[in-house]
């Protein structure tokens, strides 16, 4: 690392690219190529990780295309991705009106390498300069209470904690829980940019988001739409971390959308190595963020 670069800030580090493979909004008549059933989540993680990607973050869904918080459809889409690629497995908990016991239930059933979690109640919304008017509009409750609770039930089954921060404040949460004892580092952050109701997806936002940071974090960057290249330019060079995926952007450029998550990785790790960096493997990956599960 150069002497002139902070712990946050290092870009020698090989970048780990994770692939959000679905989301739970979006459908295929928004996108032909999100995955439904477990052979297609296995055919996206195959893809993803022939392309670069060493992580896949999951949000489980029925066959019919149906979001599921269900054991048996996260149990058969992991079995489905570990038969295909050797790839760390990412299980999202985020829901509204699902219950915390029931969003852990398939954390420990299954104990997935890595677990994320939503840092902060905010205002949720998507706006329609077109309409000028707002398409959806909610309040997204994460009370402390509830991330302390996903932490204690990560640990005991030895699933890593992914904090996703959307905002400033939810960066700040980190703190205590540290002191508390209930994070220990290698701290993995989401910083999640462009997020009506939570922080702009600027450059200069990316920057003030990294500077909160604890020592000892391993950042990403997740962005929406066509946002995010911009962003993720900035992120590799700034030696951090990226996401990417059918959850988060459906386009390589305008006009011209992705036939699969392996398409939106493979951009990504020509952004990345075009800098100069090299992107993480898979074991890399578990290495640097001291995983225990697949």
């Amino acid at each position: 690392m150069s002497l002139y670069q902070r712990p946050n800030l290092d870009p020698d580090r090989p970048a780990i690219i994770c692939c959000a493979l679905s989301g739970v909004v979006a459908d295929r008549r928004q996108c032909p190529a999100i995955p439904y059933t477990p052979e297609e989540y296995a055919s996206e993680a195959r893809r993803a990780y022939e392309a670069g990607a060493s992580m896949v973050h999951i949000h489980a869904r029925t066959p019919d295309g149906t979001p599921s918080f269900e054991v048996e459809d996260y149990r058969n889409i992991r079995e489905a991705i570990l038969a295909e690629v050797p790839i760390v497995i990412n299980f999202s908990t985020g829901a509204m009106g699902v219950s915390v016991e029931k969003r852990l239930d398939y954390i420990r059933a299954l104990k997935p390498a890595v677990g994320a979690l939503n840092m902060g109640t905010m205002n949720y919304a998507k706006y329609s300069e077109r309409r000028k008017s707002f398409v959806f509009d909610f309040v997204f409750s994460n009370p402390i209470s509830e991330i302390i609770a996903f932490i204690k039930g990560f640990q005991e089954v030895g699933t890593r904690p992914e904090m996703e921060c959307f905002d400033a404040g939810h960066v700040g949460t980190l703190a205590p829980l540290i002191d508390m004892g209930l994070l220990t580092p290698p701290y993995e952050v989401s910083l999640i940019m462009g997020v009506t109701g939570g922080i702009p997806g600027t450059v200069e936002c990316l920057v003030s988001q990294v500077a909160l940071l604890p020592p000892g974090t391993e950042w990403q960057l997740v962005s929406l739409s066509l946002d995010q290249w911009r962003l993720l330019a900035a992120a590799a060079a700034m030696g951090g971390n990226v996401r990417v995926g059918l959850e988060d952007n459906f386009y390589l450029a305008p006009g011209q959308m992705a036939r699969s998550n392996g398409d939106l990785v493979a951009k990504a790790a020509r952004m990345i190595t075009d800098q100069g960096r090299r992107v993480a493997t898979a074991d890399e990956c578990r290495a640097r963020l001291g995983l225990v599960h697949p």
